[in-house]
């Protein structure tokens, strides 16, 4: 399950680390609600957490998948916790990477205090493109990805390669809107299935603390810390990210 909101899952493919992984297992990945492949909604639909959960459901159940390994990538690790929480029947393992709180005012965020000059010049960069929202939005978009690395020559790389991540902001805005008081500590105590956390140790968008209060919130859960990554290690360290994955969905 992708982060944004708003994204399509694209971001999560600039490396072909999920291309290793798939060589021995199913991986599926699909476009949240009002993006990317996944457009075709009636007028008014809704982007509240209990419609994004019945979207990954219909997904399972058309996949015929009883049971399945579920990934949540940033944001996409709010949906993975609300799911598990309505369909715990289904989920075998969770894994929450670089996982937004399980509440918004939960997330630690670092991001202005460390890049003051990148805040600086997005503010103005917006303050230039005026009424148009939707390119001051894609612009603050990209100007995002540049404080998300620890890597600056990864953060280059990346994003050379990124292109239009098929960003909808109008999508963004109405999930934070409908997700903004939503709040699944409580859920936490109650996942009773093996639990992976993983956290960039120099993500200052959503910082390690709010990983390691998931961790001891989840009975058992495990968190490993990735040394030289910030908010993508699957990107800036692939090769430890697919080891400790493989390690933990192998386990019996």
């Amino acid at each position: 399950m992708n982060g944004g909101p708003g994204l399509t899952h694209a971001y999560m493919l600039m490396n072909d680390m999920w291309q290793q992984v798939a060589r021995t297992r199913l991986v599926v990945f699909y476009d949240p609600r009002g993006t990317g492949a996944s457009k075709h909604l009636q007028p008014g639909a809704e982007q509240t957490m209990d419609a994004q959960v019945a979207d990954l459901e219909a997904v399972r159940a058309a996949l015929g998948l009883d049971k399945f390994a579920l990934l949540g990538d940033s944001y996409g690790g709010l949906v993975a916790m609300a799911y598990a929480a309505a369909h715990p029947e289904h989920v075998s393992k969770l894994v929450l990477s670089d996982s937004a709180a399980p509440a918004w005012k939960l997330i630690v965020h670092l991001l202005p205090q460390a890049f003051p000059d990148i805040e600086e010049q997005n503010e103005a960069e917006e303050k230039k493109l005026g009424g148009n929202t939707d390119a001051a939005a894609r612009a603050s978009l990209r100007n995002h990805f540049r404080m998300i690395f620890y890597s600056p020559a990864k953060r280059d790389a990346y994003m050379a390669r990124m292109g239009d991540l098929g960003y909808e902001p109008a999508v963004a805005e109405a999930v934070f809107k409908a997700t903004e008081n939503l709040d699944l500590s409580s859920k936490l105590p109650g996942f009773h299935f093996p639990t992976l956390v993983i956290t960039g140790r120099y993500d200052l968008n959503v910082a390690p603390l709010t990983a390691w209060n998931m961790a001891h919130a989840i009975p058992g859960a495990r968190i490993v810390f990735f040394e030289q990554s910030g908010h993508l290690p699957s990107y800036e360290e692939p090769e430890k990210y697919r080891a400790v994955l493989e390690e933990f969905l192998n386990e019996r």
